[in-house]
């Protein structure tokens, strides 16, 4: 048996240190994986239709003109080539924040219609 003086004692401070770290690492993760959606604030119309068709292809521009496939960055070029595995028959939606350039908007526009690719909608929210 290992005689200990009476003085000594476990150190539990490094051991809380390492366990509050952690907890500020989960909470932060959590609330990211929370809130993990592209915020978008789309342009506003009167005249609202929507259209649902289950295989929807979503083509999204943030205020920051980043452009997104299906909620995944993209740049144009890998765009282009996304299109063209694209049936044709299927309903891309073209999503687009009211901030974002307006230039960003028509060059999607014109890879679908280079592409022979019209059967888009264009997402807006009900005023």
């Amino acid at each position: 048996m290992i005689n200990l003086p009476k003085n000594e004692s476990l150190n539990v401070v490094p051991f809380i240190d390492i366990m509050l770290v952690l907890l500020a690492i989960t909470l932060s993760i959590s609330t990211f994986i929370a809130q993990g959606q592209i915020k978008i604030e789309l342009p506003k119309s009167t005249n609202y239709s929507q259209y649902n068709d289950a295989k929807k292809v979503k083509i999204l521009i943030d205020k920051n003109n980043k452009i997104y496939l299906n909620d995944n960055v993209i740049s144009l070029e890998s765009l282009k080539i996304e299109i063209d595995k694209i049936d044709i028959q299927t309903q891309i939606e073209l999503i687009s924040d009211k901030e974002a350039y307006f230039q960003s908007f028509i060059q999607i526009v014109d890879i679908l219609k280079g592409k022979n690719h019209e059967n888009f909608t264009i997402a807006i929210q009900k005023q």
